[in-house]
């Protein structure tokens, strides 16, 4: 019998698998489930985007595009983010495409620390930025926030986490999984440290589009001394509907998307070239699909929000992304039990808060990217499993 794990990275295997995909999985294996747990749109790509990839396939346009991705699409995000973002960005050298935001991450992470490092890890967060760290032989320090500050990031509580060891700040906003945003006010009350601390941020701005102020997404690149110490992750998989398609994009500087290619070129070479044609006519015209869908998530949100709070759950009312993170205290359960028993007794899945960091511990994330009607008659679920719960205990 041969023991595989002599062979196997010990890192990795000492890495938890996702929680997210544990209770899809058993959605999968289940009838009658209303599943409140991935986060993917349930619009589908809009029609211009996807005649543009067929095209692409019916005149044979499949071959490899450079490994930094094709320069038509570098230079629409360019145009895109300067003009959505208001920064500026070289197509050259300064734009990497890869293969959805995941990838982006990852080649961030690992072109940036080396072991030993500290890496500051905002937490709740989503749930890929820690284990990369570590099988990067770096190590994960979470940040805590909390619902009382909105789940935003305190210049205390930064500066309180950071050490002579600390190199990489994980900046995730608009959160996944709490909704959370920081405000450019917010950003600017930690920009000195930042810069005070000589630290590099990596910022997830895969939601970037779907915040539901007036004020609208602000990227911390786009303040003051912070553009030369930032990779940004973007991508088109929640703003265009255009999660299959895998296809995201790196901006920062030079030096750093370098070698983020060199590695990409390593182990990717280069990204989907039918995605990538696809993707330049989303940016392109792809404006009013954004405001669209937009509008049908407010709206979601905000019944999502309502039906927590009627049925006895305290619910955080979120400013980004597609997902609220509802506190089940109450209950007595803990996160897995809750989702667990809701899942065998009511067909309704959803993510338990743990998944995203222990200090998750007492809530679950519920994602409102699935028609109004699945989300009325989920909660409708979840209000009476609530019910039975609470009547149990009385008992």
């Amino acid at each position: 019998m041969i023991d595989y794990n002599k062979f196997l990275n010990k890192s990795l295997v000492d890495v938890k698998p996702s929680g997210i995909r544990k209770f899809f999985s058993i959605a999968e294996e289940m009838d009658n489930v209303i599943s409140l747990g991935v986060g993917e749109p349930d619009f589908k790509t809009p029609w211009h985007i996807r005649q543009r990839g067929i095209e692409c396939l019916e005149r044979g346009t499949t071959r490899y595009t450079s490994n930094a991705g094709l320069l038509q699409l570098r230079e629409e995000i360019s145009v895109y983010y300067k003009r959505r973002f208001n920064i500026e960005y070289n197509p050259k050298d300064e734009v990497l495409i890869t293969v959805g935001g995941s990838e982006g991450i990852d080649m961030a992470i690992r072109s940036i620390v080396s072991p030993g490092d500290e890496v500051l890890v905002v937490e709740p967060s989503f749930v890929c930025y820690k284990p990369i760290v570590e099988v990067s032989g770096a190590k994960a320090v979470p940040i805590v926030t909390k619902e009382e500050n909105e789940f935003r990031l305190m210049p205390d509580e930064l500066k309180a986490a950071i050490t002579p060891k600390t190199k990489l700040l994980v900046l995730p906003f608009p959160n996944n999984p709490t909704g959370g945003i920081m405000t450019r006010e917010d950003l600017e009350s930690i920009r000195q440290i930042i810069i005070d601390n000589d630290l590099f941020v990596l910022s997830d701005e895969i939601y970037s589009e779907l915040t539901y102020t007036s004020e609208g997404h602000t990227s911390i690149a786009s303040l003051e001394g912070m553009r030369e110490r930032c990779v940004v992750i973007n991508g088109f998989s929640k703003t265009y509907s255009m999660t299959g398609w895998r296809l995201g994009y790196a901006l920062g500087p030079a030096p750093v998307i370098q070698q983020m290619t060199k590695l990409h070129q390593f182990a990717i070479m280069s990204a989907p070239t039918n995605s990538q044609y696809a993707a330049i006519e989303a940016l392109k015209h792809g404006d009013k699909d954004i405001e669209k869908m937009k509008r049908e998530y407010d709206m979601r949100r905000r019944f999502t929000v309502d039906g927590f709070r009627k049925i006895g759950l305290d619910c955080f009312e979120p400013k980004g992304a597609f997902y609220v993170f509802p506190c089940i205290k109450s209950t007595g359960l803990s996160s897995e039990e809750f989702a667990e028993r809701l899942i065998m007794a009511k067909r309704v899945a959803v993510v338990p808060g743990n998944a995203f960091g222990d200090c998750g511990e007492g809530f679950i994330r519920v994602s409102y990217c699935y028609s109004i009607d699945n989300i009325k008659e989920a909660i409708k679920r979840i209000g009476e499993f609530v019910k039975e719960i609470k009547d149990e205990s009385k008992d």
